[in-house]
Order: C-alpha cells, then structure tokens, then sequence
C-alpha cells in the first residue's frame, strides 16, 4: 500500500524546498524527493560554488592593485586543490541546513529517483507515495551539442571538481555561464578561449553591455572567437583536438561546452501519469503552474520559463499558499526581473534593453550612458573601467531600464530594481542624492541624454 502524502515534491532545489516548506507550514503532510545532495543546482553547481569562484579568480587583480597602495604582495601563489576543497566544505555545510530545514518544518526526505506509477503515485526506490498534490521540480541539466567526441567535453556540473587545473581551456557557448567560466579560468592563470556561433555573445542583454564586456574581456587576455563552432572532437593522450566548421583545428588541455541548460525530465515516466511535455521536453503549465493533469504542478527551470533560483522560489512559495493557506494572491510579475551576470567584468541589469525600449516606443525614448574609471584603480595601474546605461520613456520620464557592466554590478543594480518596480522616473533619479565617492552615484547624475543611438 503507497504512503499517502497532502504534496508530494519532486526536486529538492530551491524551488521545491521553499514549495516543500510552506506547505508544511500550513499544515500539510509533505514528502520531497531527491536523488542527488539537497539544494538543487544552485547550491551544488551553480551559484554558490561558481560565485566563490569568481571570488578567487579575482583575487590575483586585487593582488596587483595592492602594490599601488603600498603593500608588498611578491610571490603570490595559488593552490587548485585548496579553493575547490574549500569551496565543496561550503557546500556540504549548505546541504546539511537544507536537510535541517525541511526536516524542522515536518518534510519527510526521500533519496532516490522518482518515477511516477500514475497521476497519483510516484515509486522511490520500492516505496510508492501517493499525493492528494504533487509537484515536479526537477530542475534542469546542461545540454551538449552531439558533436563526434562530445564525450571529451566537460559541463559546468564537472568544472568544480577538477582533479587539476588546465594549462588551457576552450570554452564554447555564449550564454552567462560560459562568459563567467571563462573569467574565472583566466583569473586563475589558465589560457582561455571563448568559441561562439554567433556574432557576439550574451544574447538578450543590452548592446552596449554586449560590446563592453567583450573589449574587456580580451584586454584580461581572454581570446574572443565568434561565427565559428566545433563539428567534432578528438583526444590523443592528455590533449583535446577540437575541429571547427571554419576549419580550424584548436589544441586545447580541457574542453567546456556551456551551450545552454534544457529541463530535467528524463526518467520520470511523466507519460504514465499523462502531463504533457513542450518540444524542448518543458513541462507545459498554466499561469497557476498547473499542468495539464489539475492535481500536479510544475515550477521552476523545468518549467523553462524564467532559469534563475530567486523565480523558483517565488513560484514554490506562491503556490504552497496558494494550495495550502490563503488564496487570492497575485500571480508573479516577470517583467521587471533583475539579473546578474558574474563574469568580469560583472554585470547588473533590469527592465528593457535599448533595442526593446525601440521596439516599443521608437525614438520615444532617451538613453543615458556613462563609461569611466572607478575610483578603486587610480593608484594602482589598472584601466579596468564601468559602465553604466539608463533607458527613459520620454512621453511621462519613467525609467524604462537600468545597466551596469563592472565591479560589485549585481549589488548596485538589486535597489535600482526596487526603484524600478515601484515605476521611477528620471526625474526622481534626479532628486536622489548621491553617495560619494561610489560608482553607484552615477546613476543619479547622469544629467545629458545621448543625441542618437549609443555605441560603446
């Protein structure tokens, strides 16, 4: 006979947590089921480990810096093995809270593989749960082209158990985890190549973020390759030979394909409980994340909708209170989602584009931008500079979007973000006062819109 549950969880990521959580909250009996260590990708192979990264791959910048205010740094060295042991310390300490967490709201915790039986029940290992509720939240999983040798190749989920670090490294994409993996390996001394289909990388950001972030890529010396992709893949001994459709053949020590995430929902046998899947194997779900069967539920990457962990948990915890406590809440609004991308330089954005702003209003609108030096490097050598973008709808002043490509951009754009959900204006911009000396303060001092479309 199958265990009855109120909801039952399938995914023990951020989203499945907070939805697991709630629920039980409220009063429900909840199962949650994983096969892998809690916390999901965020936790294990995504953001925590990759920000402590960037963190150590900038440090031998600071250590340069330092010298211009006086401190003796020579003979720097860097061990592999200690930030990677470290940081997988970090990560084990993280799973043990998350285990804690569910167990002190009354979750009982599942390890093993769910499948489900039908709509109503799921097989673990040789238990059977059966939900009045249930939700997939299983996540999503790095996708790799089926280029000939693609078995040569590393993901993401690898780069943070390497046995050694490279000499080199080829990373292929264009996404923000390749643009962000590529930083760190150079910060850590490794060579590093960037190969890329398209014309330019970081598709979906703002332009001139695009173009800024790439120049200043290249002068940390990362190599920028761009309308060009690997056909196929081949090793001899310890080296990797990459061929290309330009004909190029790449020599590299270790190979990262970064070419997108697609949704995890191989091995579920979602058939036999009849939810229907969209061509990218998406579980299709309505604006309640209600599949097409009214008892389960989707949310999160899986649902491929928006891939960041802060939309997860919203969407885990609108919609435990929304089965379990209080109805009538508004749906989420996913028009104004802030974004960071921890490449180096970092970006920080919100709202529209310049080329979505003309879209929608053409040449109804005003474009601000700001490049300089920040403060931090006038003593040191370093030219590294920001850059800074505000898009305003001219016909009532209301700040459409806010970019920002440089050191600490993902803390600065967080409270522009709350400025433009709340619907600012330039002229409340402008009635700001600044913080000096900040990088920030430039925001609210851009004063002479651009007389035509920007270029960096």
């Amino acid at each position: 006979m199958a265990d009855q549950f109120d909801f039952i969880v399938i995914g023990a990521g951020s989203g499945g947590v907070r939805a697991a959580r709630v629920a039980a909250q409220h009063g429900a009996r909840v199962a949650i089921i994983d096969r892998g260590p809690l916390g999901g990708t965020c936790v294990n192979l995504g953001c925590i480990p990759k920000k402590l990264f960037v963190y150590g791959s900038q440090l031998p910048g600071e250590i340069e810096d330092a010298a211009g205010f006086g401190w003796d740094v020579s003979d720097p060295r860097f061990n592999w093995p200690v930030l990677r042991d470290n940081t997988a310390q970090e990560i084990n300490r993280l799973n043990d809270i998350y285990e804690n967490l569910l167990r002190v709201a009354g979750v009982e915790i599942y390890r093993g593989c769910a499948e489900f039986i039908d709509a109503r029940q799921v097989k673990v290992n040789r238990e059977r749960l059966r939900g009045e509720r249930m939700l997939i939240a299983t996540g999503s999983r790095p996708f790799v082209p089926d280029w000939p040798g693609r078995e040569h190749a590393i993901t993401s989920d690898d780069a943070f158990s390497l046995e050694r670090l490279a000499k080199r490294v080829l990373v292929v994409g264009g996404g923000y985890i390749a643009a962000e993996f590529a930083g760190i390996f150079r910060g850590l001394g490794v060579q590093t190549r960037l190969l890329y289909r398209g014309s330019m990388f970081l598709r979906g950001f703002d332009d001139g973020i695009r173009r800024f972030v790439a120049r200043h890529l290249e002068s940390k010396g990362v190599e920028l390759s761009f309308n060009d992709t690997p056909v196929d893949i081949s090793r001899d001994d310890d080296l990797l030979y990459v061929r290309t459709a330009s004909g190029e053949r790449i020599e590299t020590d270790l190979l990262l394909v970064a070419t997108g995430r697609v949704p995890n929902t191989q091995g579920l046998r979602l058939g036999a409980a009849g939810v229907e899947l969209g061509q990218r194997g998406e579980v299709l779900v309505n604006a309640a994340y209600q599949t097409n069967v009214p008892h389960i539920h989707a949310i999160g990457d899986v649902i491929d909708r928006v891939q960041l962990t802060p939309i997860a948990i919203a969407e885990g915890a609108w919609l435990s209170n929304t089965l379990f406590g209080a109805s009538g809440a508004p749906t989420l609004n996913y028009e104004l989602i802030p974004t960071a991308v921890f490449c180096q330089p970092a970006i920080g954005t919100v709202g529209m584009t310049e080329a979505q702003a003309r879209e929608s209003f053409g040449e109804g609108i005003d474009v601000y931008e700001s490049e300089f030096r920040p403060l931090k490097y006038v003593l040191t050598g370093n030219l590294e500079r920001t850059y800074m973008k505000l898009l305003v709808r001219r016909a009532d002043d209301r700040v459409l979007g806010v970019h920002m490509a440089g050191r600490d951009a993902g803390e600065i754009i967080q409270g522009f973000a709350t400025a433009l959900t709340a619907g600012a204006t330039k002229a409340q911009f402008d009635a700001t006062m600044a913080i000096h000396p900040t990088s920030a303060e430039e925001f609210v001092t851009m004063s002479t819109p651009l007389t035509k479309k920007s270029a960096v």
